[in-house]
């Protein structure tokens, strides 16, 4: 999988876009549409349920952001890249690994996994 990095900055992208239509553009241009999310904490399927819990985790965290931790990589139709969240300009409060499966250029399922939750949160 040579994109690999392309890929996780789109699903970054879309975790910090705030904006309900243009958040549903990038899940049309770039998930499946029957695609799934699951972490420990939470699932969504579909574009409407993925769409729904982004919207949950903006409103939970509305001063935070989604950022790339180090280098996305991949082979065949998985990526692997990790990532932050937390107010810009210091380090992630808490941080993450997903797994992705990706055919024909679109996100079919993540498997998200918490690297580091404060009890706080």
């Amino acid at each position: 999988m040579t994109e690999a990095h392309t890929i996780a900055s789109r699903y970054i992208d879309l975790w910090n876009e705030k904006a309900p239509d243009r958040r549903r553009a990038i899940l049309a241009d770039n998930w499946a549409s029957d695609a799934r999310y699951v972490d420990p904490l939470m699932s969504g399927n579909g574009h409407d349920g993925i769409d729904a819990m982004i919207a949950g985790v903006q409103q939970r965290f509305p001063a935070f952001r989604f950022t790339l931790i180090g280098e996305p990589n991949g082979y065949g139709d998985n990526v692997r890249f990790s990532w932050g969240l937390g107010p810009e300009g210091v380090d992630s409060p808490i941080k993450g690994t997903d797994f992705a499966v990706v055919r024909d250029g679109r996100i079919q399922s993540i498997t998200g996994f918490l690297d580091q939750v404060p009890q706080s949160a």
